[in-house]
């Protein structure tokens, strides 16, 4: 007995393992009075015991074994820690006590299993319990059945997963023992009572006895749904309150959970996957070709049985597809359509999902093939099609069957409409939204009126069942236009109809909405697994759980509070208030009188069409005051807006009652409730006053307001469609311009885009630029919403315009839409609008690639390509991707069906020549943008072999494959991805390049999605295995896609994925998993006003939910194009922010924000100069590198703690990039404040930005170029200098990313490239960018070359380093580059030197291969510039030279001096690289930077000239203004021996100057202008603008084109500026029009848009409603007569010939301009006499010959006028008369005389004119006379008089008229004109006598210019004595003072600039083209000398005035007086200006 003694002094849980037995029943004893006595699960007390339990229940003492399985349970049940037994305990039950005698022992063993599924461990338990299956004991096996039926009974379908128990059932009953066979009978009937019907067909070929028994037990089944008995730990709540209702009678929570419990199951999902493909027989693709139709049924019903199994393995089906496609298409014989229709049943069963790929093939011939009429073919087909149907979705096929509908066969019309009707009964209102319903409702409405019976009632049927789906309020909206009768129709239909979703939906017919259904929708067992993806019915509870929907339109917010269900319909959803306005009925005026009179006082109304203004403006105030104090249900708006309408109405001509008027109507938009009706009778007024100068604005805000109360979208179209169907440009502008504003208020959501795109069309083909330039801005703002494929709609464009809109977009680039201000509508509540909003822009995104016209190419992929694409030879492969590519490319947009292409292209795919798979990347990359969206319908069947791609050996062909699937997700969304089981199938291949470009790939994509497929989870298990891939790359990619699988799946299902793991694996998986949950972001928010779908590129920045901060949202607009990355909410919820961040509090934001004041930067001393000593000395590694090793950022990191502010620090070496961007938004934010902190720690900045330039996120980048661009201007601005060691550490790298693909970054980094070269000198700069040039990325070596040509262009050949020749070699190596664009940057680079260098360049350059050197000369050729010197300039001097300026001007502040040098540089650069973007061509951008060439030296002498607002400065330099250019001369010489030719270098600085006369900004061009008439005003000067007339004149009319429709519609600028700028321009014009020389230099085309260009400024209402407009319209009238008499006469004849013909042409071109064109063109008839030798008569005879093929004589009589055609005429006659017979033969540039009636005419004329003796005009005077002597007596006195008087009044003889008016004036003084007079106008009356006055001036000698010689708008000499010519307006009727006038203001202009005092002029002010005078500095000695030259000045130009009148006149004189006083002038000039330099 001693032993006993022994084991009972042991602890328990060593008695728990003694050999003896009896220790061990006293030790299990022991064990469970202690199991029972601790309370708490989690005492420590449970772990001792861990390791025993195994033991306690595997004890081989059956007692023993009863009390230690006793003991276990207790322990099971109570103990935290037991779930680590799990696996070990229920093993040994299965094997030592399942198998033990005693009942009892195995009923605790079974309650054991059924504790351990209770405390969440069902998986590890029913694994075991399966294993047990296998065991050889039947015991066992029956025992391990009946825990598996007990634990399905008690826990449900939910916790026990039946799937693996149905596969081993069949074994079971086939078992010898009739215990297993009985067991597996019940286990049978238990599963049967959870899953019904879905059990019958893995159970289907067990023996029939057993079948038949089964079917007897599943028939006494109840019928009601089966529900849980015991419930799992987490669930125990739920079972409290179960009982509660069971106790209180009720079971309520049943039906509740039925909808949950229901499709758990499908039975598709139990069934074992069958492979067929290779059980095919050997012959089936030759049998079913064979001719004989016996054979080719053989072949089909092997098939059939094949495709008899239930489940099908997932493998390559198209070429059986294929095969079984052409028998249904092309077979005769219809038994075999059936069959073969059948098989496609088979498939489509089969696989059901993994079918979808080919449904898009298949559907079009079965649908096409319902014309067979047989019953039995048909039914087959509509089998085939309804499987098929249900493999894919109804977006999918759309396009297929509405292609069928236009079908002329009624039966198919009616078997579609029926397909149709049966696909939606598979729909929800989520599946089937607006965009989807819109087209197939058009289609099925054409066919209710269809004249086949069937086809009406098929189509009822279909839209019945619409209505059903959605409710009628979908519908509705459709059905606007169909009858009442075929209404009924369709609402009876409706209610026949029955849904496969049963109850759920059948609320539709009365509540017209679908109620929110908790949890799942119910879901039939056929449909199972594809409707649980389909249906998502809207959850109560937050949006984030809305389940995923179909493409159409994002979840819907469940609010079950909200009235009729949610807004799941997807349409508008507005109260009934806003319903019931849509119709308000049309009220009679007599109604609206009476309405208005109740609520407008009585006054009001009698005095509304009062003629007395004043009385109809006291009645407005009233009017709206009456208004402003009503209330909104009371206001009668219509009858308010009637009693606005009526006489005057919209016609008052009295702008402040309109100005009033307009107000009302906003008024009463905003504050009653306004409806349509109301509406429409006020919008056309409206776009009538929209143009007007003083009412727009209050046009305006009245349709704002209107376009609040009746939605933006209509009231858009409506007033689009007025403004467009007027002729008013300023209208149609206008209107373009309130749109654009109002997109920007109100959204863009709803808006038809297809209107606007044509009506913008219209608009781009205006000829009024006004319109045109609105039309692009719209065109801008759409860009933001719509995206970039807004621009394929203005594709053939002209390129000039299209070139514009492209400008536009630029500038939207990365920008986001504004949020809306208005429109969110006061009627609706909240939830709804967020919801239908989504939709809304949803479809508008749609719309928009909708509406491309598509080419249909299948035709064009014959088979013959397609054999072609699959020969064995490459080079025949090849060819046929090459017609492919071409194809597509000649398409541009096609439609979604290609034929036989997908699979012959999937061939290409694993093509064992790379090239050729690159082609085939690249193809389907087009095909993708070809086909837009509908490209989706191949994502399974081409996708998915492309992202195979992705493992690809080769890195070329990975990055084309990745940028191939890119292409198509930005088409297609994510979702087909997703969706089935694909994705998982990839990235199961273990594959490491395919596994990390994958994961890479989704790591990128998922984090932009809000919800995903629930596929996703079967990519989890392989992501786990590539947690633990070999392979480092994977495992870091993995790594990084796991919170964003997270995000989308929740962290409990990533967890509970990972219970199929090893242990080991397990543990470290979690551990990841907990990692990644800090980590996880948010899930994008749901957008508000457009949703995240790519395509639509649509506004991303909204997307951000209130947590991202505001540096987030920067860099997410930073993004380059919109896309859907952005719409992720980049700034994580704060919570998970803080979590990322180093060790940072992760208390409150506020406690951060304390740590993060105080400088980013410490100045340390000398830090940076010990740095370059350690770096020097090898102390540190020297920055130099191909990527960035860890050591690097750690030297870096260290280096930076020291004296970066440690929370920034944490910030730039984070590992997520979002944290990178926060720090260059805060390093933005103190760049300015801590100049000296990053000037201090420069070197470790651009070390840092380096390694930013090393990541691959766009949006990092983007933001460090925008700081290094701010940076660099910084540092310019403090001329600072770079060290070598920061440019040696910073350059190189900064060079790499000029090979960037994006556009945009390339730009920026060239202009910080530009940006450097102030601060570090260009010639050092030169070997870095050379070095790029050796580059292998082909774009780098492009722009580094394109870089270095800038260099030399602006520093000359000093900057090519080491020498010219060196540099110039490695260059023209280029020249032979493979690449197209390097060779043309290398082209264009030498052609500059040559420019700069002239021939010499070929010495330099050396030898070159004969191709190259034909390609140079060509080049060169080409740029046709002759050589010649440019400016040279050695940068170092640069920084002495700013000190030098800088000291000069010292009392200036440090500006202007540098403006001169570097702000000028900076300017000018900027400029030629934004020109060389622009452009298309190397060749033409080359021109364009030659021409405007700056000269840095020229513009460093001349620096005083520039500032001209400063008189200070001026007066400084006043010595240098009249000074000869001769400076530049020597001082070249000294730089550079090379070059001596002046010329250029002055000719260089002009080229600078013209660029910025055409500048946006106003006093940039005032400069160039004021520097421009210095030269012009200096005879020795003025020949230098030699050459550059043209161009100075295109600047000049581009500037004007600027004013007009930019500065002057600008409400900011300030009119006086514009004033300013306008009397600069017409100064200098008139200046230059004085000197004949040049003014002959100006060409045809130029001068014709510069008379445009003038005579529109004449007739700008806008300037004549400025205070000085009218002086500037007097300035212009004398500069167009100069113009046209200096100019050369054949060009300006020819230009206003071609003016004229344009004006005519042109609709929206006013009559007035044509008018003044003509009046132009009669001044230069007048001069024709003096001229018409120096004329070239072919060239105007050919100009006015294709003037008459335009305009026949029929056409122009058509014209309104009369003019154009008596214009003709007159020029012509007057050219017979001038050349005789002589005319006919300068015909000689006319090709075809005969198109014209031209020469016809000429002869007509010399015919008539040989009857007449002598030449009128020269016997002008003498003819006067002598009839005067033949009628002077008195009888004949009256008619004589009346003859003149005709005369004055006919155009072409006023003159003559006048002047034998004088001459019998003088003759006959005591002659009473007046009777003839009176009856005249007024200004007729004051236009004699100024003639009458003229001539006695003229005859008398003191000639002044006759003011009838202008050409002013308001003068209409034409017409006597009309009432309606208006009163001259030319200053004041005293003819005598128009000559000085002009002069006095070009004095003062000249006064103003000199800083001189105008107020001290002693004459009478005229008003100064110039408002503000400056302030007098000078003393007035120089005042004195200044209004001596003035006065002077002005006698010459008198002198030279009369002279060019007697010329005009006489027609006789020569100009020699006048250039003989010319000379005369200048003397004395010159010598004043010596007096004042030596006053000096």
């Amino acid at each position: 007995m001693g032993d006993d003694s022994e084991w009972l002094k042991l602890p328990v849980d060593q008695k728990c393992e003694h050999k003896l037995w009896k220790a061990r029943l006293n030790g299990y004893e022991e064990a469970l009075k202690i199991f029972q006595k601790i309370k708490d699960e989690k005492s420590p007390e449970w772990s001792k015991f861990l390791g025993l339990i195994k033991k306690f229940v595997t004890d081989s003492n059956a007692v023993v074994q009863l009390k230690g399985l006793e003991a276990a349970l207790v322990y099971v049940e109570n103990a935290h820690v037991a779930g680590k037994t799990t696996g070990e305990v229920v093993s040994g039950v299965v094997s030592k006590v399942f198998n033990q005698p005693k009942a009892k022992a195995k009923e605790l063993g079974i309650e054991i299993c059924l504790m351990y599924i209770e405390i969440e461990k069902g998986e590890a338990v029913q694994e075991e319990l399966l294993k047990g299956l296998d065991n050889k004991n039947p015991k066992i096996v029956v025992a391990c059945i009946e825990t598996l039926r007990k634990a399905l009974s008690e826990f449900g379908s939910k916790i026990i997963l039946l799937k693996p128990i149905i596969k081993v059932l069949p074994k079971l009953f086939e078992s010898r023992e009739k215990a297993i066979r009985d067991e597996a009978k019940l286990i049978a009937v238990e599963i049967y009572r959870w899953i019904r019907d879905a059990l019958r067909p893995p159970l289907q070929n067990i023996n029939s006895v057993q079948l038949k028994e089964l079917e007897e037990e599943w028939v006494r089944l109840p019928t009601g749904a089966p529900k849980p008995t015991r419930f799992l730990r987490s669930q125990q709540e739920l079972e409290a309150k179960l009982e509660q209702q069971q106790s209180a009678g009720g079971d309520a929570e049943g039906g509740g959970d039925d909808g949950d419990e229901v499709p758990q199951i499908d039975a598709y999902e139990l069934l074992e996957a069958v492979e067929i493909l290779s059980k095919l027989p050997k012959d089936f693709y030759d049998k079913i070709e064979a001719k004989k139709w016996q054979e080719r049924k053989e072949a089909l019903e092997a098939v059939e049985v094949l495709v008899k199994n239930p489940k099908l393995e997932a493998g390559d089906y198209a070429d059986l597809v294929k095969a079984l496609k052409k028998v249904v298409g092309k077979d005769t014989n219809v038994m075999l359509v059936a069959l073969a229709a059948k098989c496609l049943t088979g498939l489509a069963v089969g696989l059901r999902k993994k079918f979808g790929q080919y449904a898009g093939h298949v559907v079009p011939t079965i649908l096409e093939k319902f014309k067979e009429k047989k019953p039995q073919v048909v039914q087959a087909l509509q089998e085939a099609i309804d499987a098929i149907f249900l493999t894919t979705t109804l977006q999918n096929i759309s396009e297929d069957v509405l292609a069928v509908m236009d079908n002329k066969n009624p039966t198919i019309k009616q078997q579609t409409s029926l397909f149709i009707a049966r696909s939606f009964r598979h729909c929800t209102a989520s599946t089937l939204p607006k965009s989807l319903l819109k087209p197939f409702c058009a289609a099925l409405l054409k066919h209710i009126n269809d004249s086949a019976p069937e086809v009406r009632d098929a189509a009822f049927e279909a839209l019945g069942t619409a209505l059903k789906v959605v409710g009628e309020k979908a519908v509705n909206p459709f059905l606007a236009d169909v009858d009442k009768l075929k209404l009924d129709k369709i609402k009876e239909c409706s209610e026949k109809v029955e849904l496969v979703h049963g109850k759920k939906t059948g609320l539709a017919a009365d509540k017209k909405e679908f109620k929110p259904v908790p949890g799942r929708t119910a879901a039939s067992g056929a449909a199972g697994d594809k409707d649980m993806k389909d249906i998502s019915a809207p959850k109560p509870g937050p949006l984030k759980k809305a389940p995923a929907t179909k493409a159409g339109g994002p979840p819907k917010k469940g609010k079950p509070t909200a009235p009729g269900g949610t807004g799941s319909t997807g349409t508008k959803n507005k109260k009934g208030l806003e319903t019931k306005e849509i119709v308000e009925p049309e009220l009679s005026i007599e109604v609206c009188e009476e309405k208005a009179s109740v609520v407008l006082p009585p006054t009001c109304i009698q005095v509304l069409d009062s003629s007395n203004w004043k009385e109809r403006l006291a009645c407005m105030e009233e009017f709206q005051k009456a208004v402003e104090l009503m209330d909104r249900t009371e206001m009668p708006c219509q009858a308010l807006v009637r009693m606005l309408a009526k006489k005057p109405g919209w016609k008052e001509t009295n702008f402040q009652v309109m100005q009033m008027k307009l107000h009302i109507v906003a008024l009463i938009a905003q504050k009653g409730n306004f409806s349509k009706t109301s509406a429409q009778i006020v919008l056309d007024g409206l776009v009538d006053k929209i143009g007007d100068v003083k009412c727009g604005n209050n046009a305006k805000e009245a349709m704002t307001a209107i376009a609040e109360a009746c939605m933006l979208p209509w009231t858009a179209e409506q007033v689009m469609s007025m403004a467009f169907s007027q002729k008013n440009p300023k209208n149609q502008s206008e209107t373009l311009n309130w749109l654009s504003n109002a997109i920007k208020e109100f959204g863009f959501s709803g808006l038809n885009v297809k209107a606007f795109i044509s009506n913008v069309k219209t608009a781009l083909a205006a000829t009024n630029p006004a319109v045109r330039t609105s039309a692009i801005t719209l065109l801008g703002v759409m860009y933001l919403y719509v995206g970039p494929s807004l621009r394929m709609f203005f594709e053939d464009e002209k390129p000039a315009l299209l070139s514009q809109i492209d400008a536009e977009f630029e500038k939207m680039q990365g920008q986001s839409p504004p949020a809306p201000t208005r429109g969110i509508s006061k009627h609706s509540t909240s939830g709804i609008e967020e919801g239908e909003d989504g939709d809304e822009a949803d479809d508008a995104g749609n719309d928009v690639v909708d509406l491309l016209p598509r080419t249909e190419i299948s035709d064009k992929i014959t088979s013959e390509l397609v054999s072609k694409i699959a020969d064995k030879n490459w080079k025949i492969r090849k060819e046929g991707l090459d017609e492919v590519a071409g194809i597509i490319n000649e398409a541009k947009f096609i439609q979604p069906n290609i034929g036989e292409l997908p699979t012959a292209l999937k061939g290409r795919l694993n093509d064992s020549n790379k090239i050729l798979v690159q082609q085939t990347l690249n193809i389907l990359q087009q095909l993708a943008v070809a086909m837009g969206p509908n490209i989706k319908q191949h994502v399974k069947n081409l996708g998915i072999p492309i992202i195979t791609v992705l493992g690809d050996s080769k890195n070329n062909v990975r990055a084309a494959a990745l940028a191939t699937v890119n292409a198509w997700a930005e088409q297609t969304g994510m979702k087909e991805w997703l969706e089935g089981e694909d994705l998982s199938e990839e990235l199961k291949k273990e594959n490491p390049f395919l596994r990390q470009e994958l994961l890479g790939w989704l790591a990128e994509k998922l984090p932009t999605l809000r919800s995903t497929p629930t596929d996703l989870i079967l990519c989890v298990p392989h992501l786990y295995s590539c947690l633990e891939d070999r392979n480092g790359d994977v495992r870091k990619k993995a790594q990084d896609a796991l919170p964003f699988f997270m995000m989308h799946l929740g962290y409990e299902k990533m967890a509970k994925a990972t219970g199929k793991l090893k242990p080991t694996s397990k543990d470290q998986v979690l551990a990841m998993l907990e990692k990644a949950k800090a980590n996880m972001p948010a899930k994008p928010a749901a957008p508000t006003k457009a949703t995240s779908k790519p395509m639509g590129g649509s506004a991303p920045a909204k997307f951000q939910p209130a947590s991202a901060p505001a540096e987030d949202s920067v860099s997410s607009n930073a993004e380059p194009r919109p896309d859907p990355k952005k719409a992720k909410a980049p700034g994580v919820s704060s919570k998970a922010k803080s979590a990322q961040g180093k060790k940072v509090p992760s208390k409150t934001s506020l406690k951060e924000d304390e740590d993060k004041s105080g400088p980013i930067f410490i100045v340390v001393p000398n830090g940076k100069e010990q740095r370059m000593k350690d770096e020097k000395g090898l102390k540190v590694l020297k920055w130099n590198f191909t990527t960035p090793r860890d050591e690097y950022i750690e030297q870096l990191k260290t280096q930076m703690s020291s004296c970066v502010a440690k929370w920034l620090q944490d910030e730039m070496f984070h590992s997520d990039f979002q944290h990178h961007n926060k720090a260059l938004a805060v390093m933005v934010d103190h760049l300015e404040s801590e100049k000296e902190g990053v000037i201090g720690c420069l070197d470790l900045i651009l070390k840092w930005l380096t390694l930013r330039f090393f990541d691959t996120n766009t949006s990092v980048l983007m933001k460090a170029l925008e700081y290094l661009k701010l940076l660099f201007t910084l540092l310019s601005e403090e001329e600072y200098h770079l060290t070598e060691n920061e440019a040696s550490s910073f350059i190189p790298y900064l060079i790499l990313k000029v090979g960037e693909p994006k556009d945009v970054i390339r730009k920026d980094v060239r202009a910080i490239l530009n940006r450097m070269c102030l601060v570090y000198p260009a010639s050092k700069m030169f070997p870095f960018i050379m070095e790029g040039t050796k580059s292998k990325n082909s774009k780098q070596r492009a722009e580094c070359l394109e870089e270095l040509g800038c260099l030399v262009e602006s520093y000359g050949m000093n900057v090519c380093q080491p020498t010219p020749g060196k540099a110039l070699k490695e260059i023209a190596i280029h020249i032979g580059d493979r690449d197209n664009a390097v060779r043309n940057a290398a082209l264009n680079t030498i052609v500059t030197v040559y420019n700069v260098h002239g021939d010499q360049v070929f010495k330099l350059i050396g030898n070159l291969s004969e191709k190259d050197m034909s390609m140079l000369e060509e080049r060169i050729k080409r740029s046709a510039k002759r050589p010649s010197a440019a400016p040279i300039k050695q940068v170092e001097e640069k920084p002495q030279r700013t000190q030098s300026i800088s000291s000069n001007a010292n009392m200036l502040r440090k500006g202007p001096a540098e403006d001169m040098s570097s702000k000028l540089k900076i300017m000018y650069r900027t400029y030629r690289i934004q020109a060389r973007s622009m452009s298309g061509h190397p060749e033409a951008a080359q021109m364009v930077r030659r021409e405007f060439q700056l000269d840095l030296d020229e513009i460093e002498n001349d620096n005083g000239t520039v500032r001209c607002e400063m008189p200070e400065l001026v007066q400084h330099k006043l010595d240098d203004i009249f000074e000869p250019v001769l400076i530049p001369e020597p001082k070249i010489r000294a730089v550079s021996p090379h070059f001596d030719d002046m010329h250029s270098n002055t000719a260089s600085t002009i080229n600078f100057i013209i660029s910025q006369v055409a500048s946006g900004d106003i006093n940039t061009s005032i400069q160039a202008l004021t520097q421009i008439d210095e030269v012009l005003r200096q005879e020795d000067k003025a020949e230098a603008m030699s050459g550059h007339i043209d161009q100075f004149l295109i600047a000049t009319f581009m500037q004007l084109r600027l004013i007009y429709n930019t500065h002057m519609a600008d409400e900011k600028l300030e009119k006086d500026e514009i004033i300013k700028l306008y009397s600069c321009i017409i100064g200098n014009m008139i200046s230059l029009f004085q000197i004949e020389s040049l003014a002959r230099e100006a060409s045809t085309g130029v001068l014709k848009d510069l008379m445009h260009g003038l005579i529109t400024l004449m007739l700008d209402s806008r300037i004549e409603d400025l205070e000085e407009g009218q002086q500037v319209i007097r300035s212009v009238n004398l500069l167009v007569v100069k113009v046209l008499e200096k100019s050369d006469q054949t060009n300006i004849l020819s230009a206003l010939l071609v003016l004229l013909q344009d004006s005519l042409l042109a609709t929206a071109s006013s009559p007035k301009f044509s008018e003044l064109v003509m009046k132009c063109l009669w001044r230069m008839v007048r001069l024709l006499p003096d001229t018409i030798n120096s004329i070239n008569l072919d060239r105007i005879l050919l100009d006015i010959h294709i003037f008459m093929k335009v305009f026949p004589k029929e056409k122009l009589k058509q014209c309104k006028s009369e003019f154009p055609i008596r214009t003709l005429k007159t020029l012509l006659h007057t050219l017979c008369k001038l050349k005789g017979p002589k005319i006919l033969d300068h015909l000689t540039m006319i090709d075809n005389k005969n198109e014209s009636e031209l020469e016809a005419h000429l002869c007509r004329m010399m015919k008539h004119s040989m009857d007449q003796t002598g030449s009128k005009s020269d016997k002008e005077t003498e003819k006067g006379a002598s009839r005067l002597d033949e009628k002077s007596s008195k009888a004949k006195v009256n008619d004589f008089l009346a003859e003149i008087f005709k005369k004055i009044g006919s155009k072409e003889n006023t003159k003559e008229g006048l002047a034998e008016l004088y001459e019998y004036k003088k003759k006959y003084s005591d002659a009473d004109i007046e009777p003839f007079l009176k009856n005249s106008s007024q200004f007729f009356q004051s236009y004699v006598e100024r003639g009458l006055r003229v001539i006695e001036m003229e005859r008398e000698g003191k000639g002044r210019i006759p003011t009838s010689t202008g050409i002013s708008p308001q003068m209409e000499v034409t017409c006597v004595p009309t009432p309606t010519s208006t009163v001259s307006s030319i200053g004041n009727t005293n003819g005598e003072e128009v000559g000085p006038s002009v002069y006095l203001e070009r004095l003062k202009i000249l006064r103003q600039r000199c800083g001189l005092d105008n107020a001290k002029d002693d004459r009478p002010p005229l008003t100064s083209l110039l408002s503000k005078p400056a302030v007098p500095t000078v003393a007035s000695s120089t005042d004195m000398l200044h209004s001596k030259l003035s006065q002077l000045r002005e006698s010459r130009e008198q002198h030279q005035h009369s002279d060019l009148d007697s010329n005009q006149i006489h027609s006789s004189g020569t100009m020699t007086t006048s250039s003989s006083s010319t000379a005369n002038i200048d003397d004395l000039k010159k010598r004043l200006e010596r007096i004042k330099s030596s006053r000096k």
